[in-house]
């Protein structure tokens, strides 16, 4: 299929989302997980699966990304719903950058089609948008595109969405350690104040909690370079499915599995159990 005929598979997305809100079976699905558990306040994931998922239908590779989209509107606006606060979708990885020149090329012009259409439907709902990765990477017409849903949606409060778009977990690391190289070359800092809250600090997600729930479809078990320092106490949680198959069904499912973990953070079961006994006397 043509590179142009497929890009016109992006005109056969529904116009409006958010418009109809969840059905009565998924609205009370909606309300038993708010009612057992804490809604993990930032969900990030790893949407892996397009490639394979195309070439199991017999289809192209942008076709596998085209068919992707629908996931992410769907996890988008039940995110929103849930109020989970923030959500983190590695779109476009550093790496990426080394896969053929057609399908770089298709994969921009996707984002451009897609942020254009979906801009004016996440401002009215509320839903700011914002970029982690090396912008500068990002040809100048992108990078347009980018900063004008950014500036529209920077008020908004519902759900920031955070598109990981030529990111790294390393470059975001070397990036922070430049940041205060700088600083303290420049006789700002005192290297004995720096400090993981510093650090921290520096990073493109210093304005969001760590992701307490990490997603991975398609069933790889590695983060792949994303948020490393970010992760270092997410709860993990692979599914075998294609990201194109995946829809707010497996995120209720993931979000269950998050509520059955004990998150210890070094702790023991024990100590984890006296401080809940203790903070419920409060």
């Amino acid at each position: 299929m043509a590179l142009i005929k497929q890009m016109d598979l992006v005109s056969t997305f529904k116009p409006h989302w958010f418009s109809s809100g969840p059905d009565a079976a998924d609205k009370r699905i909606q309300e038993e997980l708010k009612a057992t558990c804490e809604i993990p306040r930032h969900v990030a994931i790893i949407m892996d699966g397009n490639g394979r998922w195309a070439r199991m239908k017999g289809k192209t590779r942008i076709e596998g990304h085209i068919a992707g989209v629908d996931s992410v509107r769907d996890v988008v606006e039940a995110c929103a719903e849930l109020g989970v606060g923030y959500l983190t979708l590695f779109t476009f990885s550093t790496e990426n950058w080394k896969r053929p020149e057609r399908e770089v090329s298709a994969l921009m012009q996707l984002l451009i089609k897609v942020i254009g259409r979906e801009t004016r439907e996440l401002h009215d709902n509320n839903i700011r948008f914002n970029v982690i990765g090396n912008m500068n990477q990002l040809s100048e017409k992108v990078r347009r595109v980018l900063n004008g849903t950014i500036e529209l949606t920077k008020n908004n409060s519902k759900l920031v969405l955070n598109i990981a778009l030529s990111y790294s977990g390393k470059w975001d690391i070397v990036e922070a350690c430049k940041s205060i190289a700088y600083e303290v070359s420049a006789g700002r800092l005192d290297p004995a104040s720096i400090d993981e809250q510093l650090f921290t600090s520096c990073l493109s997600t210093s304005t969001a909690p760590d992701p307490e729930l990490l997603i991975r479809t398609s069933g790889e078990f590695r983060v792949s370079n994303f948020m490393l320092w970010q992760t270092a106490y997410s709860e993990i949680y692979v599914t075998n499915t294609y990201w194109p198959d995946f829809r707010r069904s497996q995120l209720y499912e993931a979000i269950r599995e998050f509520q059955n973990r004990e998150r210890r953070f070094g702790l023991t079961s024990e100590q984890i159990h006296k401080q809940t006994i203790a903070a419920s006397k409060l």
